[in-house]
């Protein structure tokens, strides 16, 4: 099965690249790769979560908001390849997580985009990866998650 097809079994639509919020391109590809600009959770222009997780979020919501982050890497990658279709494997997740001190489980909350990826891309979707806490992120936003893509 195709992967835009399953996106859309799983109700799933990939939106136009974000708009960078600084002096960046959303993506960059070079020979077989693509490699993305850290995105953050936003949907339709606007942040969907804010804050630190362990103080202002619970895992669950920055679960949800590392899925919406890939959701935006894609949107990035399909912006220079036309269609997902064209993906030979994802290769490398790297997550940063808004972390309140003390606040430990960062891969519980980069799993939010990990999983999403096996969802979709099944063995293709199986990734190297880091999950890291940083004291802020911009916007305040609570995740970002940038990635390396190969393509056919």
């Amino acid at each position: 099965m195709s992967f835009e097809k399953k996106l859309k079994e799983m109700s799933i639509s990939i939106p136009e690249a974000p708009k960078p919020v600084a002096a960046y391109v959303p993506a960059v590809k070079i020979d077989k790769y693509v490699y993305t600009a850290g995105q953050i959770p936003f949907v339709e222009g606007k942040l969907k979560y804010k804050g630190k997780l362990g103080k202002d979020l619970s895992v669950e919501e920055g679960y949800e908001a590392a899925k919406i982050c890939a959701i935006n890497c894609l949107s990035a990658v399909k912006s220079l390849i036309g269609n997902l279709d064209n993906i030979e494997k994802i290769v490398k997740v790297t997550g940063f997580v808004n972390s309140a001190p003390g606040f430990n489980e960062q891969p519980k909350v980069v799993n939010g985009a990990s999983e999403f990826l096996g969802e979709v891309f099944g063995e293709k979707g199986a990734h190297a990866r880091s999950a890291v806490g940083v004291n802020e992120l911009p916007l305040d936003a609570p995740v970002e998650i940038e990635m390396i893509v190969k393509i056919k």
